[in-house]
């Protein structure tokens, strides 16, 4: 049968898997948490994902067909429902800063392999991390020459200069800041590290920015630092998880600084994006409040909710019971199933996997810019840890691409 056969460049699968023990692994993961003491804080897989040149293709020509919607002139108009009043931020920016894109690696009836859309965010993800764990893998575990994690940079070094000049915006490190919430807290914050490691940009707290009229600051070693530019990090939904809270800055006001992913974008690139999109890599979805009727196949549907994240609220099994009794249909959306194809080989099976491509798209450039991508590995119903416990060659990871 296709599941069988091994699709994601088997010789460098074997030539990894025989090099493969769990000793190494662990001392990978010691090796990471040298560098960056305590701050992993998810699941790194036992191995990347070696992504073929046909299935390389395939993602990119999804990629493609989302932006040429994006792209579209009536696209804000479109996503004006997606932001929710009390949530806009001030001074939106006329293109989204950073794309993501989610794809469920799947296999076609002709027994090829194809990326079926999932997620998408108009925010970032660990452009940082992404970047530097495949270094990792590298220094431990047989990595050919013929595949990187990189797809439109030649590679690290050039990556870092490019995102440094992105981030900064043309401003001193020193002024631009990574904003979060409770970073400590946070399982990416190894991304921040790796951030400040990297650009030389200080990550801050919600709580601890300034304000004095329209102008932001930050404290750095006694003295108050002018913030004139943000990349920021925090998600709305989380903040709203802290009614009480109190800050000098409201992340709505209209203040003297500039965004690298500006907060309304993660809005409009979202799960309210995908019933505007159509193609052979999308699975067909619907505003839940349009449908007069529900698809005669439901069980073949996931339900999910319009604002929030992570996974949070999906419903993989509903009945048309169910979707009645909601009382809020304008927050849920349709979406079709999609079959993932196991097709990376563990030492005892075949694992399933999603694929992230990660997008820049710098002020003043025509079109988004592809630099590189982030994979997760899954033996659960969903990709995520909660469908994941206690099992192994899950997890995070890097998928690194045929040349």
């Amino acid at each position: 049968m296709a599941a069988a056969v091994l699709p994601m460049i088997p010789e460098h699968r074997q030539t990894y898997n025989a090099a493969f023990s769990p000793a190494r692994y662990q001392q990978m993961l010691a090796d990471i948490d040298r560098q960056l003491p305590g701050q992993l804080d998810f699941r790194v897989a036992e191995t990347p994902v070696f992504v073929p040149a046909l299935l390389r293709d395939k993602l990119i020509a999804a990629g493609e067909s989302i932006i040429r919607v994006i792209e579209q002139p009536d696209f804000k108009e479109l996503t004006e429902g997606a932001i929710p009043p009390h949530q806009r931020v001030p001074n939106e920016s006329a293109r989204p800063e950073f794309l993501t894109f989610d794809f469920a690696v799947c296999r076609h009836a002709n027994g090829e392999l194809e990326p079926q859309l999932i997620e998408m965010q108009g925010f970032p993800s660990l452009y940082a991390f992404q970047s530097w764990l495949p270094g990792e893998f590298a220094r431990f575990f047989p990595i050919p020459d013929s595949v990187s994690p990189f797809l439109t940079v030649p590679d690290f070094e050039a990556y870092q200069t490019r995102m440094r000049q992105f981030i900064l915006g043309g401003q001193p490190a020193e002024n631009v800041i990574l904003l979060e919430l409770f970073p400590e807290r946070q399982k990416t914050r190894v991304d921040f590290a790796l951030s400040r490691k990297l650009w030389n940009i200080e990550t801050v707290c919600l709580t601890k920015i300034r304000r004095n009229g329209r102008d932001l600051f930050y404290e750095n070693n006694g003295q108050l630092i002018s913030v004139k530019r943000i990349y920021n990090r925090i998600i709305f939904d989380e903040l709203e998880r802290y009614p009480d809270l109190i800050t000098e800055f409201n992340l709505t006001a209209d203040v003297d600084v500039s965004w690298v992913g500006h907060p309304n974008w993660f809005f409009r690139v979202s799960k309210y994006t995908l019933p505007f999109l159509q193609g052979p890599f999308v699975p067909p979805s619907y505003f839940l409040k349009d449908l007069k009727t529900y698809p005669s196949d439901l069980s073949n549907y996931v339900l999910k909710p319009l604002f929030s994240f992570a996974g949070a609220g999906v419903r993989l099994h509903i009945t048309a019971a169910e979707l009645d009794a909601l009382p809020d249909k304008h927050n849920y959306l349709l979406q079709r199933k999609v079959a993932y194809e196991p097709v990376v080989q563990s030492p005892d099976g075949l694992v399933k996997c999603e694929i992230r491509l990660l997008y820049i798209w710098p002020d003043g450039e025509a079109s988004p810019q592809l630099v590189t991508g982030l994979g997760r590995l899954s033996r659960g119903e969903m990709i995520g840890v909660d469908f994941n416990k206690d099992k192994d060659w899950v997890g995070g990871t890097s998928p690194l691409f045929e040349r």
